[in-house]
């Protein structure tokens, strides 16, 4: 209540009185606010609700309650595993590695006898699987790039052609397509002495394929350090005088200058290492097989070939829509200023597609490197294929299955590191 003063005029005695209404207002107004209003709901609800009926604390609880009955469980499983390989004579140890393995590997690009231990064999295989991987990723990626050009070729023949090549190794399993290859073509060749000779000379029969091949001579390593430092150099011309024409607007000839450095330095390297850094060595039947060349196995073969195709195929569409990504208007202005159609295409498009093209052809190669696994079904002895092998001769399945999947593990890892690292030196810089 408002006290009646009586030495005020009524007037002001009503305008007192309105002051402290609307100080009432404002005070109201303040407590009835929502943020004030749920301060006072949550503490009143803290008050009432008990802690075991706490939704919050109920979830806390339910969550602590699961990571210990997972990590119990865990335990026990991995407790009882290890007791019955110790009580088998079977620990879960890599001592096994330094025992002779007792079994031969068909195809070895490393020194390999029966009498070395596993730990050698399982290199021989993970070589062999390097080997495969690598030569099918680079010709799968060249192959694949043929068959997207010709996917968007003009000319109805090459389109449909590669639109055929693409269908058929999509839709054909990549098991099918190996056993294709290897029981259907190179099992039907002919014999050693009925070999098909193609140019070079190439032998084909059904012990293989028969290549003319280089053998250095004693100095041909001073030739080969020439020719890698001609490599580097030339390599690295390009970069810094492209990155040069591209940053200041004149003309530095990279191309030439980095032709003439691949050319003058392992031409330097030729007379410094005497002229015959290495041999020609081809390929002569003697007896019943053919001695001297080289020899890609119709395992090997089969493999190459089939992984080559079938990702080729999946290649090539990632290839058609990193060029079709490409602003029609670019080529357009490329043409109109007189670029010829290979200006066109190295210099305006597959840079442009290469930001689009990278991150799905990674999967691609991964894709390559773990289906080389499929080489044990048609017999190529490679990282799979020698822990099999190693498994049925050591009784080590756990510690050998664990050695692979590391080893297929720390190989993709690495493919995704290298080719990420490239993704983000050719990705546009946004400010």
């Amino acid at each position: 209540m408002v006290e009646r003063r009586p030495d005020l005029r009524p007037a002001h005695q009503i305008n007192l009185l309105m002051r402290c209404v609307q100080s009432a207002r404002q005070v109201a107004h303040t407590c009835l606010t929502p943020a004030y209003m749920s301060v006072i709901t949550d503490t009143r609800i803290r008050q009432k609700i008990p802690l075991w009926r706490d939704e919050r604390a109920l979830k806390a609880v339910a969550q602590i309650v699961s990571a210990i009955i997972i990590i119990g469980f865990l335990y026990w499983g991995i407790s009882n595993f290890l007791t019955i390989t110790e009580q088998r004579g079977m620990p879960l140890t890599y001592q096994f590695l330094k025992e002779p393995a007792g079994f031969p590997v068909a195809e070895s690009y490393i020194a390999y006898e029966p009498t070395m231990s596993f730990g050698r064999a399982f290199t021989v295989g993970l070589v062999n699987t390097l080997v495969v991987s690598v030569s099918g990723i680079v010709l799968a990626t060249l192959l694949g790039l043929i068959v997207g050009l010709a996917r968007l070729s003009s000319n109805w023949l090459v389109n449909r052609t590669a639109l055929a090549f693409i269908e058929f190794h999509r839709n054909i399993p990549l098991l099918v397509l190996l056993f294709l290859w290897y029981f259907g073509v190179f099992t039907r060749l002919p014999r050693v002495k009925e070999s098909i000779i193609l140019a070079g000379p190439v032998y084909i029969n059904q012990r293989g394929i028969y290549l003319i091949w280089l053998r250095l001579t004693e100095t041909g390593g001073v030739f080969l350090a020439f020719a890698l430092v001609g490599v580097m150099l030339s390599i690295t011309a390009w970069m810094v005088l492209r990155r040069i024409r591209e940053t200041h607007g004149r003309e530095t000839y990279f191309g030439g200058v980095s032709l003439a450095i691949l050319i003058l330095i392992p031409f330097i390297g030729w007379f410094v290492s005497g002229g015959e850094p290495f041999q020609p060595n081809e390929p002569v039947l003697q007896g019943f097989n053919f001695q001297g060349g080289l020899r890609l196995s119709p395992e090997f073969a089969a493999l190459l070939i089939g992984l080559t195709t079938y990702t080729a195929a999946f290649i090539a569409e990632v290839f058609r829509a990193g060029i079709l990504a490409v602003r029609k208007g670019q080529i357009e202005a490329a043409r109109a200023l007189g670029l010829k159609n290979n200006q066109v295409l190295s210099l305006i498009i597959l840079p442009q597609a290469l930001r689009v093209v990278i991150p799905p052809l990674i999967s691609q190669y991964l894709n390559l490197t773990k289906n080389s696994s499929l080489a044990l079904t048609i017999g190529y002895q490679e990282l799979f294929a020698v822990g099999k092998i190693t498994i049925n001769q050591a009784g080590r399945a756990v510690p050998v299955f664990l050695m692979v999947m590391a080893t297929y593990l720390v190989i993709s890892l690495l493919t995704s590191l290298i080719l990420n690292i490239y993704n983000r030196r050719v990705q546009f810089i946004e400010k």
